[in-house]
């Protein structure tokens, strides 16, 4: 009964050629066989085992790099909706469960039937919890919870159930974590035995989340190169099953060459004199940095990120945030001129101000005219206030018209401004990426020091991402990168 998992099984429903060109899960993944797009081998046809455990294989690879990238990953007992039927089928088992027991323990003799069976379940969660060390505490559970001796202890009415339970609790209590602790209080406060027995088997189950969320944050830096060779050998079975599976990783990595190639880059020229390595390493790198500009109502994302696609339409979101609000902030210190710089603490409140009012600026109903009117306004009293406060004349009527024009300008992504500072985001992330020395961060261009930290982290977690990741899918990256460059024109050996 106690022992009892809920378990969500995906099922094996036949898709429409719709819904498998669909991005938005790492699940779709498998199934990316392209409708619109021109084949150049004829479709393969698989059969449904076929089907299900390219599935499978897809959602532990998605499962084993989430526990990798995400250091906050933790495993959550699952939650069944209130009007679910599974939810109410649970609860009537649970209830008939423990009325069951309720009714056994107030028979004349009690029966102890189930409550044995409950005890000797709850021996083996709590030796579960035990480890190499734990001896004598080993020998205490196996010495108060020993299951004849308690059988012949209720054949004989000698049994004292509460006892028992008090130990129980006591134990859990020196297993538990530290943030169990209240928990433990409350069931001492429990007098009568089946609510008691209720909350431990509640209260163990929590238990059993803490320990392997403890194991797993223990194990994580083990796991790397593991779960690195596991992805990527389940990538080339998927690989290998459907012909077509990369065909948007090469639109990727083609259109990047092609940017690249038309905005001047130095280095993809046939007469370049930089190794091929270099090269394609460059290539890539600007790639990665593509997919913080990435359209994405129009672009498949590449395959080979499918599973960090949520992650990187963050990082964009927070790459659009900071790109604005450190626009804004040039723009206001460009402004006001000598008067404002040096002044302590301005720099933060002007900053706060700012970040408030784009906390929401990705949701649908965020008005970013508004948004920025309102700033202007906003930041126009305080700098007003704090030059006042330090001796300085006030704004004039027509500063402030010219530095809310200037913020509101801001609405446009064309803006120079923000463009300006755009680059300079972009220049950063992608000497963070080409840095030999990941500890030591490169330098900061000019305008962005208000949002340093913010850049910083972010520019950690995009890089933690993209490493990850080239471990990951280097082999197929590589050839890509050389049959396009040698296509167009240059010749490289493999790296």
């Amino acid at each position: 009964m106690s022992k009892e998992a809920d378990h969500h099984e995906g099922g094996g429903d036949e898709e429409s050629k719709e819904e498998r060109d669909q991005d938005g899960s790492e699940e779709t993944m498998m199934r990316r066989v392209r409708a619109n797009t021109p084949q150049a081998s004829p479709p393969k046809f698989v059969s449904v085992e076929e089907l299900l455990e390219t599935a499978k294989n897809v959602t532990n690879m998605a499962l084993a790099h989430e526990i990798i990238v995400n250091q906050g990953f933790q495993i959550k007992p699952a939650e069944l909706s209130e009007g679910s039927l599974e939810h109410r089928v649970k609860e009537i088992m649970h209830k008939a469960f423990w009325d069951c027991l309720d009714a056994q323990l107030k028979e004349d003799p009690p029966s102890y039937e189930h409550a044995i069976k409950l005890l000797a379940e709850i021996k083996e969660t709590l030796l579960s919890f035990l480890r190499p060390g734990h001896g004598r505490l080993r020998c205490r559970i196996e010495e108060v919870l020993d299951l004849p001796l308690i059988q012949q202890q209720a054949e004989n009415r000698a049994l004292d159930i509460g006892q028992l339970s008090q130990f129980i609790v006591g134990m859990m209590g020196s297993l538990c974590a530290p943030s169990r602790d209240r928990d433990i209080n409350k069931l001492k406060e429990i007098t009568d035995i089946v609510p008691l027995f209720k909350a431990i088997f509640s209260l163990l189950d929590l238990m059993k989340m803490d320990m392997a969320n403890f194991t797993l944050k223990s194990i994580r830096p083990h796991l790397m190169q593991q779960s690195v060779e596991y992805e990527r050998s389940k990538f080339q079975g998927f690989v290998e099953k459907q012909p077509n599976a990369l065909d948007y990783t090469e639109k990727w990595l083609e259109d990047t060459v092609k940017h690249l190639r038309e905005s001047g880059q130095d280095g993809l020229s046939a007469a370049s004199s930089n190794p091929p390595s270099l090269l394609l390493h460059n290539v890539h790198n600007h790639a990665y940095l593509r997919l913080l500009k990435w359209d994405q109502a129009s672009d498949p994302f590449p395959e080979t990120m499918l599973m960090d696609k949520a992650r990187f339409q963050e990082m964009q979101q927070e790459v659009d945030r900071l790109v604005l609000l450190s626009s804004v902030l040039l723009i206001v210190y460009t402004t006001a001129g000598e008067a404002i710089s040096g002044l302590p603490g301005l720099m933060d409140t002007l900053k706060n101000t700012v970040n408030v009012m784009l906390t929401d600026m990705h949701a649908p109903s965020f008005n970013a005219q508004e948004a920025l009117a309102t700033i202007g306004e906003k930041l126009c009293v305080e700098l007003s206030q704090c030059l006042s406060q330090h001796g300085y004349s006030p704004f004039s009527p027509d500063r402030k018209d010219i530095l809310k024009g200037q913020i509101s300008a801001t609405v446009q992504s064309d803006n120079t401004v923000r463009r300006l500072m755009d680059s300079r985001v972009q220049t950063y992330l992608l000497s963070f990426l080409e840095s030999s020395q990941p500890k030591t961060p490169p330098a900061l261009p000019g305008g962005l020091a208000p949002i340093s930290r913010e850049l910083k982290e972010l520019a950690d977690l995009f890089t933690g991402l993209v490493n990850y990741n080239k471990l990951v899918y280097s082999q197929f990256y590589q050839k890509i990168l050389q049959n396009i460059l040698t296509a167009g024109g240059m010749s490289s050996t493999e790296t």
